[in-house]
């Protein structure tokens, strides 16, 4: 009898789990919007250069996605321009909120609302706060009131500290009309995401073939060396060590479908060309 509740609740749980799970996402019509905060740690940097190595492998040649830099909360400390990485690694698909937020919230709402009129969802991963997030919400819904938020938004967290650092009002109403998903820390090993946070890893150097790649993720490896710990920025020990985070791609591979990714070397062994 009591083996016989014990796989009741096994089921059980196993139910609400699948039932609480997204639908895929589907390459033909949603958007993958990768929004980095760049304050003050600089682990976004190595986000953006595994984002491109993702998004260039023919494995997800067929995604729609849109990055964004700054869209930082409440946080302290300076910000880490990503700028000229940004410009490399995504040409003109991306989007400054740092300088221009207000433009920044206008135009990612355009690229946004194009998605959803053809019945696309929205899936953001939030390599930093909910702020942008909030903005990005509010601006459709007051063109758009009568909008499900709930059926087009997926937003997709991982950090403890990201939310402690979102404007409370703006955290509180994200989690409330859209559809937010919080997965294991990406900093970690072994708990159901993919840890891609490593010191002293320096494989990529040899498993990169593409060169423009290798220039991309020379110039996060550059630019993270540059900032880290500077003027009371965040001291990533395991950049200083001269390894590599990019933790937040965490959420990426969730989006995907791809989050049993074991860790970093794991993710240059796939897909690094």
């Amino acid at each position: 009898m009591k083996l016989i509740s014990l796989l009741f609740i096994f089921l059980s749980i196993t139910i609400a789990t699948e039932a609480a799970k997204p639908a895929k996402f589907n390459t033909q019509k949603d958007l993958l919007l990768v929004q980095l905060d760049c304050k003050t740690d600089v682990d976004d940097l190595h986000t953006a250069a595994a984002l491109i190595t993702l998004m260039s492998h023919s494995s997800f040649s067929d995604v729609s996605y849109h990055a964004v830099a700054g869209t930082y909360g409440i946080q302290e400390g300076l910000y880490v321009p990503p700028n000229d990485l940004m410009q490399l690694a995504f040409e003109d698909n991306w989007t400054d909120a740092h300088n221009n937020l207000k433009p920044a919230v206008e135009k990612v709402k355009v690229i946004v609302k194009r998605h959803i009129n053809k019945g696309g969802k929205i899936w953001i991963a939030e390599a930093g706060q909910s702020d942008f997030t909030a903005d990005l919400i509010k601006a459709i819904l007051k063109e758009t009131p009568e909008l499900d938020i709930a059926k087009y938004f997926n937003v997709v967290q991982h950090s403890d500290w990201n939310e402690k650092v979102t404007d409370p009002d703006k955290l509180s109403f994200v989690k409330e009309v859209s559809s937010y998903h919080k997965i294991p820390d990406g900093n970690a090993v072994g708990n159901g995401t993919p840890g891609f946070r490593t010191p002293t890893y320096g494989e990529w150097k040899t498993k990169l073939k593409n060169k423009k790649l290798l220039e991309i993720w020379q110039l996060a490896y550059d630019l993270g060396l540059q900032y880290n710990g500077v003027d009371g920025r965040y001291n990533n020990k395991a950049i200083a060590e001269h390894g590599l985070d990019f933790s937040d791609l965490s959420e990426v591979c969730w989006i995907m479908g791809i989050e049993d990714i074991k860790d970093t070397k794991a993710f240059f062994e796939l897909y690094a060309y």
